[in-house]
């Protein structure tokens, strides 16, 4: 019978093969392998002579067995298989190991001289000779055999997949061949039409030439193929979750004369900018729609998303609805909190009564902010990860903000949302996303941008400090710091470490690079260093990390907040929502460990108000390294999103999608949000054409069982969690 692509790996290659495949790659059907794609394509050229072999890097060679012989170890249990091989030209030896003398000797028969095959694997060197450990092989069966595909080998490409100590390349190769041998009729998840007008091959033709090219020409039409299916299938299961939602129904949520939204706007000192005044229409409008909103919200660093939000949460106070605000950690939540009822004063913050949930609260406290949001007393509630516990209950949640979307898994926002009853979700994020990114990772979302700065922003001057070239310049840096601290202002340090010598950091801080020790300063050492510096070592100063328990860190921020501190020595802590308009400068040490976004959320935290902003990146990174490219992109640019393409294009979207998008949207294959995004948006809009028509996808049953076997029913749960 015919293998489909739902067929069970056991019932195609037997049970211990698929539990090989399952334990290596989490593998279960046969469509799973055949979506293991070749990383790259050995030239022919590649089969280099043996005597030419490259060491520590993986080859493959045709060869024959020269000698072959099998003994006992000497000093511990188990037997060995000694091999020699060659081309004609050189030689190189191959090693097994086995439990038992009778499993060497069966091997050395198998490898017996005269045999001819072809070798992969990774080339090592022991005393001067060239060997293999371990390798996979294929032996021929008859000269001819051995002529023919030794022939073979010299115009097919060699497919090299993705592989494990216990599953190599080659191994995978055959085992796919075997399934494809038995695959029977596949479902085509593209329109005959638009298959035949996008120039694009069936789906058998695209597996069969992805995995089995005859010629390297066969490869390119293969992958677009493949490409297309991924784009389709993951746009229209995006396509139709946002759909899902608006399927629901919402409670409606109007902005009323007088009310909460008209008395706030009329008590603000300043204007709305005309992307604040655009995107809190849209907000309005989509509070008061037929069904939940649900709407990404990207906006500069600065750009004034707190006080959208803010207006969206009023308008659904007015109702009698809750809003919700989560955070990524205790810091960010307890400045939201503070910021959200500075701008709403001694007179609208009894009405709604702001409150603050954080799990490293006094038991006592937590109780009371628990007791106020449960009786619905508080209307607008700010916290952490405690929000989402099973004791949190909310009276009636209207609205749930999510700042700083990528901190978040998509299990996190549902536990939030379920707590409400289709409340409406609005999703910050002061990341700009490149637009094929959005599409990929936020496409059932709408999105909506702020762009224009609030007036009155003194604005920021930025400058690497190269020290690889530049050594002196290190004591001009904290020069630097002393002549903004005389002036009356206040500077963050930024280490990507908080000990050095314990190499303990936190989230966000780049591994060390090849050769690389790690990061040189920590907030500690940098503490100790600074102590003796003839200015700033009898300047007010303080060490601020995510370890130090919740009240202490709190205590930090609040007293660096009210001009009690002068330096703040910091990690990444302080990278998002921290906002003191009289810190004027901002220092970030071994800055070419940081990401480019990070970077720009960490100058983002100067230059706030009037006083002007100055952010100085050190760095000891060698020109022209990728490392230093991130630097002098960040200080090139005050624009976020143009430095998120060049975040794109330096990191590329595996990094910047990242692993918190749990489900589908996190493990594409083929697809390349840079390189396709022209086939990203025409599988957007064929999909929006098909689903126009053909909402339940009955006409289009290949793409459906595309969608149910790519997006899985955990994956549809994580796209619903959006």
């Amino acid at each position: 019978m015919p293998l489909s692509l739902d067929s069970t790996l056991a019932e195609a290659l037997g049970a211990t093969v698929a539990k090989s495949l399952t334990r290596a790659f989490g593998m279960e059907t046969v469509g799973d392998l055949l979506s293991h794609y070749p990383r790259r394509y050995a030239d022919p050229a590649e089969l280099t002579p043996i005597r030419e072999l490259p060491v520590g890097e993986n080859v493959t060679i045709v060869a024959e067995v020269l000698t072959s012989s099998a003994r006992a170890m000497r000093n511990r249990r188990g037997a060995m298989v000694e091999v020699i091989i060659g081309d004609g030209i050189g030689k190189m030896s191959l090693t097994f190991f086995a439990k038992s003398l009778d499993q060497a000797k069966w091997r050395a028969d198998q490898l017996a001289v005269g045999r001819r095959g072809i070798f992969s694997g990774k080339v090592g060197e022991f005393n001067g000779v060239t060997q293999f450990s371990h390798p996979e092989y294929e032996l021929f069966d008859d000269e001819d055999e051995a002529r023919r595909r030794a022939d073979a080998r010299a115009t097919v490409p060699i497919p090299i997949y993705p592989a494990t100590a216990s599953l190599a390349s080659m191994q995978i190769a055959r085992l796919i061949g075997r399934v494809l041998d038995d695959l029977g009729t596949l479902p085509e998840p593209l329109p005959d039409d638009v298959r035949r007008r996008e120039e694009l091959l069936t789906a058998h033709q695209a597996l069969e030439q992805i995995h089995r090219p005859k010629t390297r020409t066969d490869i390119d039409p293969a992958v677009r193929t493949l490409r297309m299916h991924e784009a389709l299938t993951l746009q229209t299961a995006l396509l139709q979750q946002r759909d899902a939602v608006r399927a629901l129904s919402a409670t409606a949520r109007p902005a009323h004369p007088g009310g909460l939204l008209e008395r706030f706007d009329a008590a603000l000192p300043y204007t709305l900018t005309d992307d604040q005044h655009t995107v809190g229409a849209q907000i309005a409008k989509d509070l008061v729609g037929a069904w939940p909103m649900n709407r990404l919200v990207q906006g500069e660093v600065g750009s004034g998303k707190t006080l959208v939000a803010l207006r969206a949460m009023l308008q659904v106070a007015e109702s009698g609805g809750q809003a919700a605000l989560i955070a990524p950690t205790e810091v960010l939540a307890g400045q939201h909190l503070r910021s959200i009822a500075k701008m709403l004063g001694p007179e609208l913050s009894p009405l709604v009564m702001p409150t603050l949930l954080t799990g490293q609260m006094p038991a006592a406290d937590r109780r009371k902010a628990a007791l106020r949001v449960a009786s619905g007393q508080a209307l607008i509630v700010v916290g952490t990860h405690a929000l989402l516990g099973e004791k949190t209950t909310f009276a009636d949640l209207g609205l749930v903000v999510v700042d700083e979307q990528h901190r978040f898994g998509v299990e996190q926002r549902e536990a939030l949302r379920a707590k409400g009853s289709s409340p409406h979700a609005l999703v910050l994020t002061a990341t700009p996303i490149p637009r094929t990114v959005a599409m990929t990772v936020f496409g059932d979302l709408d999105t909506s941008v702020i762009r224009t700065m609030p007036a009155g922003r003194a604005g920021i001057q930025s400058f690497v400090a190269p020290l690889a070239e530049h050594p002196g310049w290190w004591q001009r840096v904290w020069q630097r710091a002393s002549e903004e601290i005389a002036q009356g202002r206040q500077v963050f340090a930024v280490c990507a470490a908080i000990d050095t010598t314990k190499k303990t950091g936190e989230a966000g801080a780049l591994p060390a690079q090849e050769g690389a020790n790690g990061p040189r300063w920590g907030v500690v050492q940098l503490d100790e260093a600074l102590s003796t510096h003839p200015t700033l070592g009898g300047l007010r100063r303080a060490v601020l990390h995510g370890k130090m328990p919740s009240d202490e860190k709190d205590a930090v921020m609040q007293a660096f907040a009210r001009g009690e501190i002068d330096l703040l020595l910091a990690t990444t802590v302080i990278e998002v929502g921290v906002d003191v308009p009289n810190a004027s400068t901002m220092i970030v040490l071994d800055a070419d460990r940081f990401g480019v976004s990070q970077l720009h959320q960490l100058r983002g935290r100067v230059g706030r108000g009037g006083v002007p902003g100055l952010c100085l990146l050190v760095t000891e990174a060698e020109e022209g390294s990728v490392a230093r490219e991130r630097v002098d992109a960040v200080a090139a640019t005050l624009d976020g999103f143009q430095l998120a393409e060049v975040d794109l294009e330096l990191r590329g979207e595996g990094d910047v999608l990242g692993s918190v998008q749990a489900g589908v949207r996190s493990s594409l294959r083929l697809l390349r949000v840079v390189k396709d995004s022209r086939l990203i948006v025409r599988a957007r809009e064929l999909a929006e054409v098909i689903l126009s028509s053909d909402p339940a996808l009955a006409a289009h049953p290949g793409l459906r069982e595309a969608i149910e076997r790519r997006v899985s029913d955990e994956d549809r749960a994580a796209l619903a969690k959006n």
